[in-house]
């Protein structure tokens, strides 16, 4: 598919029916959004977007993609996902981020940032896994985050991991099928990871000065955006 072909899809792909009394017309809106997620910086962003007219500051193309509210799609039934976790840094604090990927499409299928690493948050990022996708054929009851109860039958699906003990501990405890797989298919996953780092280290105006859920806000934004256009 030609690249401006997948830019467009995306661009059809954000809403912004939230955004509420903006003099900005919506293509610029969404353009902006787009080539932010895509690898600009905010600074550069904004450079791009006076090219057209449109002189706006990096705060406010910080909230639009915030307002625009972007996430995976979920309800993938992907045959092997991979998993892993890794350090990251927001305002000087230390973080872990953990995310899940489809290696056969190299989608990300869910990213959450969790202040430390043990084998509790571990089970529950595998949870919000399974709450999201189809990845297990066990019938399970699982609580929402509302508080609602609801009853879940999913595919089976293989969670390749590698020398995290606590993700292989999760799943055992979950009774998911898992394979240690330090290469191969985890590669995607890799790459990925080097690839948030990276947007991390190089544009931390994304996250200074903003509380943590803001940078989970983000991390989801930029899965939607890494989905879009791989």
């Amino acid at each position: 598919m030609p690249e401006n072909d997948r830019l467009n899809g995306c661009l059809s792909e954000i809403e912004l029916g939230i955004v509420e009394r903006e003099a900005t017309p919506q293509l610029f809106m969404k353009l902006g959004i787009q080539i932010h997620l895509a690898g600009l910086s905010l600074s550069n962003t904004v450079t791009i977007l006076e090219i057209f007219g449109v002189e706006r500051t990096r705060s406010t193309v910080h909230n639009w993609v915030h307002k625009a509210d972007l996430q995976p799609e979920q309800g993938q039934s992907p045959d092997h996902v991979a998993v892993d976790e890794t350090v990251i840094r927001l305002n000087d604090e230390q973080y872990w981020l953990y995310a899940a990927v489809d290696p056969d499409t190299n989608e990300l299928l869910h990213t959450t940032r969790k202040p430390t690493t043990n084998k509790v948050l571990a089970q529950s990022f595998l949870i919000e896994i399974a709450e999201k996708h189809d990845v297990d054929d066990v019938p399970r009851t699982a609580c929402s985050s509302r508080g609602h109860t609801r009853r879940m039958r999913l595919v089976n699906a293989v969670f390749l991991v590698d020398g995290s003990h606590s993700l292989q501990h999760a799943c055992r405890r979950h009774g998911f099928d898992c394979r240690y797989e330090q290469h191969g298919n985890r590669n995607s996953v890799e790459r990925i990871f080097r690839e948030v780092k990276r947007r991390t280290s190089s544009f931390s105006n994304c996250f200074s000065n903003t509380h943590a859920e803001t940078a989970n806000e983000w991390l989801r934004s930029f899965a939607f955006a890494w989905n879009q256009l791989i």
